[in-house]
């Protein structure tokens, strides 16, 4: 696909966001979404990192002075792969609900098994 601007990439990321529902966003606990260029891991084709403890694995003492887990969305591998700006789009939203799931504690079987893969 042609070449697509870091503030177009930022946005459409935006847009995936706000499809999320506000019930489940505001269930998110201590999380910020980054946009990063390429992945620090040698697996290259990798759309998504979360970087966090789950809520199903928080004890009680976990908030403290904890930092906000990450997600991570990777314009290099995502823009590298989609045909085009309609895939690219439909390809952040998922990525961006994939990455959200694994803050709730949900695998990938489990994500790939419902089509999030």
């Amino acid at each position: 696909m042609e070449p697509i601007s870091q503030a177009a990439f930022d946005a459409a990321v935006a847009d995936a966001l706000d499809t999320v529902p506000e019930e489940l966003l505001d269930l998110l606990d201590n999380v910020v979404v980054l946009v990063e260029d390429e992945p620090d891991s040698a697996d290259s084709d990798l759309l998504g990192l979360y970087d966090g403890v789950p809520l199903t694995e928080r004890g009680e003492g976990w908030a403290a002075g904890a930092l906000p887990d990450r997600i991570m969305i990777y314009r290099g591998p995502l823009t590298r792969m989609c045909a085009d700006a309609e895939e690219l789009r439909e390809e952040i939203a998922v990525t961006v609900v994939h990455e959200i799931a694994h803050h709730f504690g949900i695998e990938d079987d489990t994500l790939h098994e419902w089509g999030w893969g």
